[in-house]
Formats: structure tokens, C-alpha cells, sequence
């Protein structure tokens, strides 16, 4: 059970590294291919068509620099969850200004053929935002 842990934590760690990136491609790499993408203030993509279309536009508003840190990860057969906290910065593309960004997630991932992807994923703001 703590070796899946350390994978998905690693899954994890590569969906920070492609947020920051702004990379459609990377990000959609770690989903399933009909993973939810429920983003706060935006509509709800299912499907990678639909998962796809949010990041690219979500990517052309914003620009992120966060750091994720993992408050728990539960293993339950080929599926898991992970409840996460990230801090960091949005930069807002069409002005150049910058914010803080803290949000609270949680990531529902599944066990396939080419290891553990995102299955489904929300964020919200943290109360100290």
C-alpha cells in the first residue's frame, strides 16, 4: 500500500509541474480518457475532449506557479483518493497582474494498464483565500 501512495504522490507532483508549465498535453497524459474536471468557476469537462478544451482555455487566461502538499492519499483497490492543499500565484495573462492562489483538491485516480491516472478532480478556494 505505501509503494501506491509514493506513485500516486508522484502523479501528483507531475500534475503540479504541468499546471505550472501551462502543458495541455502533459496534463491531459495523467488523466483517464473519460477523467471530470470540475475547476471552480468553470464549467464541468468529462471526457478528455472536454478536459482538454478547459485546460487550453483555462491555460490562455492564467498563468500558475503553486505548490501542491498532500494532506492524505487512501488506496482502496484500483481506486484512490488524495486530498491536497495548494499555494502559490496566478498571473492573469490579459494584464500581467498577479495574486496569491491557495486552493483546497481532491483527486479521485484509478489503477490502469499504464498506472494510476486522474479519474476525476475538483478544487476549490481555501477559506484563507
Amino acid at each position: 500500500m505505501r509503494h501506491e501512495q509514493e506513485v500516486i504522490a508522484g502523479v501528483l507532483k507531475a500534475y503540479e509541474a504541468a499546471l505550472n508549465a501551462s502543458d495541455v498535453a502533459q496534463v491531459e497524459a495523467l488523466y483517464t480518457p473519460d477523467g471530470v474536471f470540475m475547476p471552480a468557476g468553470f464549467p464541468t469537462a468529462e471526457g478528455e475532449d472536454a478536459v482538454r478544451a478547459s485546460y487550453t482555455a483555462i491555460f490562455g487566461m492564467i498563468q500558475l506557479n503553486v505548490r501542491f502538499t498532500i494532506d492524505e492519499i487512501s488506496v482502496q483497490g484500483d481506486l484512490a483518493f488524495a486530498r491536497t492543499r495548494s499555494v502559490g500565484t496566478v498571473k492573469v495573462l490579459a494584464t500581467g497582474t498577479a495574486a496569491p492562489e491557495e486552493n483546497r483538491e481532491l483527486f479521485v485516480l484509478r489503477r490502469t494498464g499504464e498506472g494510476w491516472k486522474i479519474a476525476r478532480y475538483l478544487f476549490n478556494k481555501s477559506s484563507q483565500s
